[in-house]
């Protein structure tokens, strides 16, 4: 008896209830339109637009690594996306060649979306993942597929529990060849949230590498998406919200490996996953269109440079994420200047209507952005 989807005779074909995904598709389908037309609002190619975009390419490079354990500096991040994408990239520590790899193979994904997708373009992505040829303290080959068996473990060395395992190495050029085959001939044939989805699954169930397969699974779940959206960036972040919902994603993706090939339960997930993404970049989607507002109402306010550089940290935080608003000893410690030099600053700020104090008053006076 199969106890993998991959040994099922209908193997890759896959089916699942439409009645069921009828409802969460249209959630998610009306949320992504009102989400593109709010980055359509912004510009897609506007400064403002390319900061949204290098915030969430942030996250998205910290947060795939993270959900295989990984922890990237998020500021060596910052200088890699800041260099892609043209930002300025001052006083920031130097990017570190794993963090450089994956930012260039997401925005590979997403810039060339339309671009064939190929073994030797995924194997170079494999490469660019692994520029030491180490996983941590293992040596792997990066751009080959994998050569031995591959399993799924946790727990303890000597109690572990096996989640899954892989199709035997010898059939990976017939399965990786049927991937290609599938992922050209179903684009514009169906959903393209729900082909983003299969994506993920089918790839992350092949697992042709011996590792970062689902980092890679992710990386062309958002060449999908980018696909169906027709936009070039991504503004939303899946891996953050799977992150979020580690336990259930892993959950739900071996119940679906492990059954008998209905993956209904597994597209339901995917589809809230991605609605709830986009809801939780909302927030940030509202801090660049509102600090992009801000400066448009003070383009003509003559500011000093050290005025700005503490709006921009404001704008940037948010209302809720510069706790205790902005007080004279912030003031200080962000523009480096003498507490007198602070106060007469801060109330030029007052009185030309940027900011305006929050509720106390004298050793306590705290500010916040006047939108």
């Amino acid at each position: 008896m199969p106890h993998y989807i991959w040994e099922l005779k209908s193997w890759p074909e896959l089916r699942w209830d439409a009645e069921r995904l009828l409802t969460p598709l249209a959630s998610c389908r009306k949320r992504q339109g009102a989400f593109l037309a709010g980055v359509a609002a912004l510009g897609f190619e506007t400064p403002d637009a390319v900061d949204a975009q290098a915030e969430v390419l942030i996250e998205e490079v910290v947060q795939t690594s993270a959900i295989e354990g990984e922890a990237l500096d998020r500021e060596r991040v910052r200088s890699s996306v800041a260099a892609h994408l043209g930002l300025p990239i001052a006083g920031l520590r130097p990017a570190d060649r794993p963090s450089d790899g994956l930012v260039q193979v997401l925005l590979d994904a997403t810039l060339h979306h339309d671009a064939t997708l190929t073994a030797k373009r995924l194997k170079g992505w494999h490469a660019a993942l692994f520029p030491t040829g180490y996983s941590g303290f293992y040596r792997i080959t990066p751009g080959k597929w994998r050569t031995g068996p591959v399993r799924v473990l946790s727990g303890p060395a000597s109690k572990e529990t096996l989640h899954y395992e892989g199709p035997p190495a010898q059939s990976l050029n017939g399965e990786m060849a049927a991937f290609f085959t599938w992922w050209k001939a179903s684009l514009g044939h169906m959903d393209g949230i729900l082909r983003a989805g299969l994506a993920h699954l089918r790839f992350v169930t092949i697992h042709p590498f011996e590792d970062g397969n689902g980092r890679l699974a992710r990386t062309l779940t958002d060449m999908a998406l980018a696909q169906d959206e027709a936009v070039r960036a991504r503004f939303y972040s899946l891996s953050a919200q799977i992150m979020q919902e580690r336990q259930d994603y892993y959950a739900v993706l071996e119940r679906t490996q492990k059954g008998d090939g209905d993956v209904t339960d597994w597209l339901v997930w995917f589809v809230g996953s991605m609605d709830r993404a986009m809801a939780r970049s909302e927030g940030l989607l509202g801090r660049v269109l509102g600090k992009a507002a801000f400066w448009r109402r003070h383009a003509a306010t003559p500011l000093s440079e050290r005025q700005r550089k503490v709006l921009n940290r404001l704008l940037d935080a948010g209302q809720d994420g510069f706790e205790g608003g902005l007080t004279n000893r912030k003031y200080v410690g962000m523009t480096k200047t003498a507490p007198a030099t602070a106060q007469r600053d801060l109330a030029d700020l007052v009185a030309k209507g940027v900011l305006r104090a929050r509720p106390g008053g004298g050793r306590s006076a705290s500010y916040e952005v006047a939108f």
